[in-house]
């Protein structure tokens, strides 16, 4: 899949079957439109495209709201939508004057004479367009001026998956992981660098790698303990002492799309925590993840934490010793998570 960072670095293709959206999660409201660009391209011998936008465009038209979080960063969205068999993925900036375009002008400017749209596939409810007044109809009253077909994905449909963005988020916020994950047709995935920490988990024997989360902007879940996957670039690793290993084969992975996952990443599994650190009286939120049975150094490196089930929320304990039982506790509960989860 080719990326571009603006509509102005693509190159009008002469057979374009295109979606629009911010497609944030990828869940399977937007798997549905995306299954029918791949079909419909296959069918025209035709390129998939989709057009998506950063910022979001909430982060644009309404600067006021600081509450909007998103479940995926470019690159988390970018890979899953290359799996889905897209061709190319235009990220153009959304600005004030891209949104103050008419539809007419969004049609002709973007669609037909930037991208070259034969056909184009939209939900039942998308919108576009200066104060969002381009929709179906819209589409359809210029369809026969610019050659290009519309499809649209029947509102029945789309209720039918009872699936939003919206829906997930708030899934994720309320440590409904098992639901968001459901929604979406894969995991809920954060990545991000190994960072040092105060080596507290290490003197508790259970040492954790700390990881900063460079973008703000990032949906992170409720506090707590999860049961995670840990996928980690085995040619990161600095010291090789132990046999790399992947835990389980990857026709294991069978509630996801198991595209996503790289062959260059060893899969581990894990705990990872989210909070404050009452205990200790911990002022900042903190994500930190246990790896089963790993001990190299992958500090400064990029990992990737799958979450798949929510096990605890974070609560204080009178002292060190406690926390320490509590999270043997935790760890058995994770354990047994996967053995379900993932047995032969």
């Amino acid at each position: 899949m080719k990326i571009y960072n603006h509509i102005n670095e693509f190159g009008k293709l002469p057979k374009a079957v295109v979606t629009i959206g911010t497609f944030d999660g990828v869940h399977y409201g937007h798997q549905k439109i995306i299954t029918k660009l791949v079909e419909e391209a296959a069918a025209t011998n035709a390129e998939v495209v989709i057009l998506s936008f950063f910022p979001h465009p909430r982060m644009i038209l309404h600067p006021e709201d600081q509450n909007l979080k998103l479940i995926n960063t470019m690159s988390e969205k970018a890979l899953l939508l290359e799996s889905f068999g897209v061709d190319h993925l235009i990220i153009t900036p959304f600005t004030r004057d891209f949104s103050n375009l008419s539809p007419q002008q969004y049609i002709e400017e973007i669609l037909v004479n930037k991208i070259g749209t034969t056909k184009i596939i939209i939900g039942h409810n998308h919108h576009f367009g200066k104060d969002r007044t381009g929709g179906l109809k819209e589409l359809q009253q210029y369809a026969t001026q610019y050659n290009y077909q519309v499809i649209e994905i029947p509102e029945q449909d789309i209720e039918n998956i009872s699936v939003s963005s919206t829906k997930i988020r708030t899934a994720i916020l309320n440590s409904n992981i098992a639901t968001a994950n459901k929604f979406m047709g894969h995991p809920f995935t954060l990545n991000g660098k190994v960072i040092h920490g105060d080596q507290i988990g290490r003197t508790l024997g259970y040492p954790t790698a700390n990881i900063f989360v460079e973008e703000s902007y990032k949906l992170i879940p409720s506090d707590g303990i999860y049961a995670v996957l840990i996928h980690i670039d085995t040619d990161q690793i600095k010291n090789k002492n132990q046999e790399i290993r992947n835990p389980f084969a990857p026709n294991h992975i069978n509630n996801y799309h198991s595209d996503v996952y790289d062959d260059a990443m060893n899969t581990y599994f894990g705990m990872a925590y989210i909070g404050h650190r009452p205990t200790i009286n911990g002022m900042s939120q903190n994500i930190e993840v246990n790896i089963f049975d790993f001990s190299d150094d992958i500090y400064h490196q990029t990992i990737k934490i799958d979450f798949l089930h929510f096990i605890r929320h974070d609560v204080k304990f009178e002292n060190l010793n406690a926390l320490t039982t509590q999270l043997g506790k935790d760890k058995e509960a994770v354990q047994m998570y996967f053995k379900k989860k993932f047995k032969k």
